[in-house]
């Protein structure tokens, strides 16, 4: 970990939204513009999505749902997918703890050693346990028989928080994506470069396109559009009590 300024530096920071397995340029080119809490200098600008950025990150994740590429995969291959991306996110353990450390300030160190094996051990822990989530009968009445099946939802959308970032979105998104639902994940503006990152390892691990959406912008703006919108199955939101009472209204 030597030499870190120069490693900053270095960094590839990608600040664009991903629709459908692709970076994308938000529809109406809008921006925030950031800077680092360590310096105060200019980071990359990320992409403020709005409501038609949302709508069509909602599009693809409703299409990819419908068409079941990835609802019916099994349980042992979405299994080997997602251990395929804890072991992509392995091999760019240090770039990920610098693209938190640069957004938030919070020290090298702790992302390095505590937060970001805390997220690749929870996104082992939910890919281990998908095998071991069983439907079951219950006894039945004579000439009756009756079972309890778990099923996705379909389109779900994810909100989560600055301060801990790839911990809180593998807590939300694994256990979604291995349900076999379709994802549109907000992160919060102050921390987003990281789970972009996430997202293309995501599909290099074998996630299909439009499965794994990831959508930067305000949350007054993108995040209510996600809550809103009649295509969005389920909502899952962590941050203050003050917006979850609002994500609730936008919900309901």
């Amino acid at each position: 970990m030597d030499n870190i300024v120069n490693r900053l530096k270095s960094l590839n920071i990608e600040t664009k939204a991903f629709i459908n397995g692709e970076y994308t340029e938000p529809i109406h080119n809008q921006v925030i513009y950031k800077k680092s809490s360590i310096d105060g200098k200019d980071l990359p600008s990320l992409c403020a999505c709005d409501e038609e950025d949302i709508n069509l990150a909602v599009y693809y994740a409703k299409q990819t749902y419908e068409n079941r590429i990835w609802a019916d995969t099994s349980p042992a291959e979405k299994k080997a997918v997602l251990l395929k991306l804890a072991e992509l996110m392995e091999q760019h353990y240090e770039e990920l703890a610098l693209l938190d450390t640069i957004e938030t300030g919070r020290s090298l160190k702790n992302y390095y050693y505590d937060s970001i094996p805390k997220a690749i051990d929870a996104l082992r822990w939910f890919a281990e346990s998908v095998d071991k989530y069983f439907d079951h009968a219950i006894t039945p009445r004579k000439n009756a028989f009756a079972t309890i099946t778990k099923m996705p939802l379909g389109v779900v959308g994810l909100i989560t928080p600055w301060n801990d970032p790839l911990v809180v979105d593998v807590w939300k998104f694994a256990p979604a994506l291995l349900m076999g639902n379709s994802v549109v994940l907000k992160p919060a503006e102050q921390s987003s470069f990281s789970i972009l990152k996430v997202a293309k390892l995501a599909l290099d691990a074998g996630i299909p396109k439009g499965v794994f959406n990831v959508v930067p912008g305000y949350g007054h703006i993108a995040g209510k559009a996600l809550a809103l919108h009649m295509d969005v199955n389920g909502i899952f939101f962590t941050g203050s009590s003050e917006v979850g009472k609002m994500i609730l209204q936008y919900a309901g």
